[in-house]
């Protein structure tokens, strides 16, 4: 086994970390991870490659909610619906797009989602039973603008995604959480079916960096209720994380 397939494996496990003890934004670290450590050179294969890997991670997670209760199905359903067809769009838009214009556009994001981090509320609202069909406008509209970003930036949306649930449906956090999940591997299918197609995949990466996300996701959960104290803290180490490399990520397509 390679360096490089090491640290496949180890970027994975500390993406699927994040993900299962802060609930989300970890994925928007699973590029750079493969561009700067892993060694990927073509920017576009990176995105692909992390689209896939964040889509298998999700699903995974996703089975473990459904489980516990979690997953409002039909909203997710129609926010998912709506999102796959704006992920596709973003998809070929970001395959099309200069890696020039798109790392510098990447790492500008990794700065919104570093502050959004910083101002995340942990609440949310009450937990739902009933499907409200008069919600269902508002959440088209909110997963249509979700999956476009996740497919262009080839990111799970996870930040848009769950307070998008919880304005549109009043449901809890955990709710949110659950049924984020699904538009998450959705969109994240849809951005690496449509880069597997253009040959921006690299298979071999990918699944070392799932299997290492699907490790330092069972280590997430079984240490997130002793962390669950410390989350703001460690949000605030992640926002720091994500602007150090943000700042780098445009050093580095600037100079």
């Amino acid at each position: 086994m390679s360096p490089s397939d090491i640290l496949a494996i180890l970027s994975g496990a500390a993406v699927g970390l994040v993900l299962a003890v802060i609930g989300g934004g970890g994925s928007i670290l699973a590029t750079p991870a493969l561009l700067y450590l892993v060694g990927v050179s073509d920017a576009h294969v990176a995105i692909g490659t992390s689209a896939l890997a964040v889509s298998a991670n999700a699903f995974v997670n996703l089975i473990q909610h459904a489980r516990r209760g979690h997953v409002m199905w039909r909203y997710g359903l129609i926010f998912a619906a709506a999102g796959v067809a704006g992920a596709a769009f973003g998809a070929g838009a970001g395959q099309h797009t200069d890696t020039k214009v798109l790392l510098p556009l990447f790492a500008l994001l990794m700065i919104v989602i570093g502050v959004f981090m910083l101002r995340r509320r942990t609440g949310g609202g009450e937990v739902i039973a009933r499907f409200e069909p008069h919600k269902v406008g508002y959440l088209i509209a909110t997963g249509a603008a979700a999956g476009t970003l996740s497919g262009f930036f080839g990111i799970g949306g996870g930040f848009l995604i769950v307070p998008g649930l919880v304005g549109a449906t009043a449901m809890s956090m955990i709710q949110a959480i659950g049924t984020s999940l699904l538009s998450v591997s959705a969109f994240g299918a849809t951005t690496a079916i449509s880069y597997a197609a253009g040959g921006f995949i690299d298979w071999r990466i990918a699944g070392l960096f799932i299997g290492g996300g699907v490790i330092g996701g069972a280590l997430g959960s079984t240490f997130a209720v002793r962390l669950s104290k410390q989350r703001g803290a460690l949000q605030k180490i992640f926002a720091g994380v994500v602007f150090v490399v943000a700042a780098y990520m445009l050093w580095r397509s600037l100079s």
